[in-house]
């Protein structure tokens, strides 16, 4: 691919974190990309998207499965593939990710025998509160959506209708209820290692997800590799000089 394709998870209530995030993607890339903000509101107008919801003790919850939600892009990051017209390669991620490596080493992963690829965890949270005050959801196969290198092109994914993304139940979507097992392919840790939950690993990770909050909120300082996404962030305005993160690396 000349163009890597790149959606990441927006919500009005982080959007540095996004910017931050594509940010983190442009500095470290050998190729041209191609980054669109998945903005839930911008869905709305142009019709993609319609799922309503209401607020209930502090948490959204979505009228047509009865379930709380957290973000702007929870439903959303699903019409990837209509988005891109159910063709080629296109790269999904939540917006409070920091990549410390060339995502053009992600995209060499792609496996046609794949609708999708992700990270497997097995991520059963302890806490019943996210970092911003939101329900700490359980669901099958959570934080498997939050990163997914999507096989747009693949037949499976056309059950994946902008109907289905605007009326199947969260937790069917979420644990990509639409495929079989063998069409779920396996990304390294390192792409999606979740700050705070994850096992330690050798190397700074290439995708550092910070699931439970990052730094941009008062409270989550301390976050593993919460200096790195500051430095970052101050990179942008020449704050900061080269990051211990800048060399490319491949994963074997």
């Amino acid at each position: 691919m000349d163009v890597l394709p790149i959606w990441i998870g927006f919500d009005q209530r982080e959007a540095e974190a996004a910017d931050v995030c594509a940010a983190s993607i442009r500095r470290r890339a050998s190729k041209a990309v191609h980054i669109r903000m998945l903005d839930e509101r911008a869905l709305r107008y142009n019709g993609w998207y319609d799922r309503p919801w209401r607020v209930e003790n502090g948490s959204r919850i979505d009228q047509r499965d009865q379930k709380p939600f957290s973000t702007d892009f929870a439903f959303t990051r699903f019409l990837v593939p209509a988005l891109s017209l159910y063709a080629g390669w296109s790269l999904f991620c939540d917006g409070d990710f920091l990549f410390t490596a060339d995502i053009a080493g992600l995209f060499a992963l792609a496996d046609e025998r794949f609708a999708v690829q992700v990270v497997k965890h097995a991520h059963v949270p302890r806490e019943t509160e996210k970092m911003d005050g939101q329900r700490q959801e359980k669901y099958h196969r959570k934080n498997w959506s939050s990163l997914i290198l999507w096989n747009c092109s693949h037949p499976s994914n056309r059950f994946l209708t902008t109907h289905a993304v605007n009326y199947e139940p969260g937790q069917w979507l979420h644990a990509f209820g639409w495929l079989r097992d063998e069409e779920i392919g396996e990304l390294p840790i390192t792409w999606n290692w979740l700050a705070g939950v994850s096992e330690p690993i050798d190397e700074i990770p290439c995708g550092i997800h910070y699931t439970t909050g990052g730094p941009w909120f008062e409270n989550c300082q301390d976050v593993p590799y919460g200096k790195l996404w500051l430095n970052e962030k101050g990179s942008r305005r020449g704050l900061s000089g080269p990051l211990p993160s800048e060399r490319l690396r491949s994963i074997a």
